[in-house]
């Protein structure tokens, strides 16, 4: 294994990084290789991911994506090993598993019988566990998941300091974009007002309240993001209803939207993976949260505790109740709705 007091012997280190979904979760690996690349400008990337997910990293230099086709061809026990062949053959030199999940633990097998050291992300279960019980929980910040990626690559002998990150620059707004924009002078403004559960998700009806009060404010340009024909649907009715806003589902490519995003004034997102894609481009991120907590370490990076509007946490005193939001006690179906419309804008219009 690599020791921290070699890299100058080291002349053709080339590590693999493994994160393969979700989509937040893969956004949140991209501020931490940004410092990799900084620290360690000749140490050859390849991100292990799907292929959806590839333009996240454009903005990294001398990163290559290797496509996960889980779903097809590197589907199964059979699968993991053509696509492990097809890893070895990039000449890897060492592993860094972001992922930890059954998938990766197999590619794990085949590296060590290759004599490629593997370094897995140590997900904290235990204190994960202890801070989202009923009873005896352990209320307190937790490692983040972005510090939890760092350590992963200290331990492999690349130790990185994430407060030298830097972001980058806005990206240029492509003919669709602009034709979206209409290079509005006002403030931009996106709102992502979904989540894999509901628990995670404001109530559209406030959520509306909220885009109405926007929109006849005058002051802000308001993109709506989403995905599926399903919320494509609801963002369309809504956009259609008020001024100033914007659906951007369907109308962009995935890259574009990228743009789209990192070139907002602000993002309003629940606890999701459109809050992380805005935080890893610097833009103001506000989030919502509903049975989770941002004390489990899914803060988007760099954004400070007082942009996360939070429940009432006196009268809902068990939460976080998961680490996900797929766990919802008796009587916290709608935590959300303890979060006013108010608090919401009170809090854009703080920052």
């Amino acid at each position: 294994m690599v020791k921290s007091n070699d890299f100058s012997k080291i002349e053709k280190a080339h590590i693999l990084v493994i994160r393969l979904s979700a989509m937040g979760d893969v956004a949140m690996t991209v501020p931490v290789l940004r410092v990799f690349r900084a620290r360690y400008p000749d140490v050859k990337l390849t991100v292990l991911t799907r292929k959806f997910f590839e333009p996240l990293f454009s903005d990294i230099a001398n990163l290559n994506v290797h496509h996960a086709d889980v779903n097809g061809v590197h589907k199964g026990v059979f699968g993991l090993n053509k696509l492990a062949k097809e890893l070895v053959a990039l000449k890897i030199t060492a592993v860094a598993d972001l992922h930890n999940v059954l998938r990766s633990n197999v590619l794990k097998t085949f590296f060590f019988l290759k004599g490629i050291p593997v370094i897995q992300i140590d997900k904290g279960r235990a204190e994960k566990k202890a801070l989202t019980r009923a009873k005896n929980k352990e209320f307190k910040q937790l490692t983040t998941t972005h510090q939890r990626y760092a350590n992963v690559f200290s331990k492999l002998g690349f130790p990185i300091d994430l407060a030298t990150h830097v972001f980058p620059k806005k990206k240029s707004l492509t003919p669709d974009i602009i034709s979206i924009t209409q290079n509005s002078t006002k403030k931009w403004l996106g709102i992502a007002p979904f989540a894999q559960y509901e628990s995670k998700t404001y109530p559209l009806e406030l959520m509306v309240s909220v885009i109405e009060n926007l929109s006849s404010s005058n002051a802000y340009e308001i993109f709506l993001f989403g995905g599926g024909k399903k919320e494509k649907d609801i963002l369309n009715n809504i956009a259609g209803k008020y001024d100033n806003v914007t659906n951007v589902v369907g109308k962009l490519s995935f890259e574009e939207e990228l743009r789209l995003i990192g070139n907002l004034d602000k993002m309003l997102s629940m606890d999701s993976g459109n809050a992380h894609i805005a935080a890893m481009y610097g833009v103001t991120t506000i989030t919502i949260w509903g049975v989770t907590h941002p004390f489990a370490g899914f803060m988007p990076f760099g954004q400070p505790i007082e942009r996360a509007i939070l429940p009432n946490l006196a009268k809902y005193d068990q939460i976080p109740t998961s680490i996900y939001g797929n766990k919802v006690p008796l009587g916290y179906e709608k935590v959300m709705h303890s979060i006013s419309p108010d608090m919401v804008i009170d809090a854009l219009k703080d920052e």
